[in-house]
């Protein structure tokens, strides 16, 4: 007689098979999985955990078990991710978004009201930050730049899904060099950028060394700075007076860019850096104005 497979057994039966393979969130990642290869919502697990998997739905199942187990993240295995309460398409050309990033998002939107129509987001990526933002502030337009194709092509898709397509304009671009600095445009300018460094992406999980993006990680250098000093570099140009810089920074780097900021010239009072909800500090907030 064929074993029956109820939804609960298959559950408990993977935990333990993710757990033997060093996956960090065994019990959530089989319920996401089965969730996807089901059709339903995580909760509704848990109503019908009697019910048998038919043959097909084993073998659907497996095959997302199996791409797990060699480290590939679930969330380009499902091909979604959730971020500030909404779902986004993911896939292996842009980065999975985290939940620290929606520091920046908050930031910007307490900082908008009504004073900043015109915004720039460098490196959008999936278009988590421009879509965020324009959702949550109806009264801005964004710009939003990258410089891979594919990554655009999400960042749209995700623009159209959220209805914020007419709000948000795209553009390939590797960081500012698209626009001119003859006219500052940007009442204000949002990054996520690459901050990983040179010894620390050595020690990174498998699943962010081998699947995400390595140009969407790295910054460069040996603490991973180069593009954010770039970035500090090259914004004041860019930004009307008033404007206000908001980049997320990596785990430590506060201590670099501090000195940094100060060797430029710019004063305590034109610069801080904002704890996430970690209490890390996580983005740092910028105001040019005059040195």
């Amino acid at each position: 007689m064929e074993e029956t497979w109820t939804i609960l057994k298959v559950l408990r039966w993977t935990t333990g098979y993710f757990e033997s393979k060093g996956i960090e969130q065994p019990r959530a990642d089989a319920e996401v999985l089965l969730a996807h290869a089901l059709r339903m919502e995580r909760i509704q697990l848990y109503l019908r955990f009697d019910q048998p998997l038919t043959a097909a739905e084993l073998a659907t199942y497996r095959e997302l078990v199996r791409r797990r187990a060699l480290r590939e993240p679930s969330q380009y295995i499902t091909g979604t991710q959730e971020f500030w309460s909404l779902e986004f398409e993911v896939n292996r050309s842009v980065l999975i978004p985290r939940p620290e990033t929606e520091m920046l998002v908050e930031r910007a939107a307490s900082h908008i009201g009504k004073n900043a129509p015109h915004i720039l987001d460098l490196g959008t990526g999936s278009g988590i930050i421009a879509v965020s933002i324009a959702r949550e502030c109806p009264s801005v337009f964004v710009t939003a730049t990258d410089k891979c194709w594919e990554a655009l092509r999400v960042a749209h898709r995700n623009a159209l899904k959220h209805g914020v397509e007419n709000r948000i304009a795209f553009a390939v671009s590797d960081l500012f060099s698209g626009f001119s600095s003859l006219r500052p445009t940007w009442d204000l300018i949002v990054s996520n950028p690459p901050y990983i460094g040179d010894e620390e992406f050595q020690t990174l999980t498998p699943e962010v060394a081998r699947h995400e993006p390595r140009e969407a990680l790295r910054g460069h250098g040996p603490e991973g700075l180069n593009i954010i000093r770039q970035i500090i570099d090259e914004a004041p140009l860019h930004l009307k007076p008033g404007g206000k810089l908001l980049m997320e920074i990596g785990h430590l780097q506060w201590r670099s860019l501090e000195q940094h900021l100060l060797q430029l010239g710019y004063s305590q009072k034109q610069f801080q850096f904002i704890r996430d909800y970690s209490g890390i500090l996580r983005v740092l907030d910028l105001t040019p104005g005059n040195r």
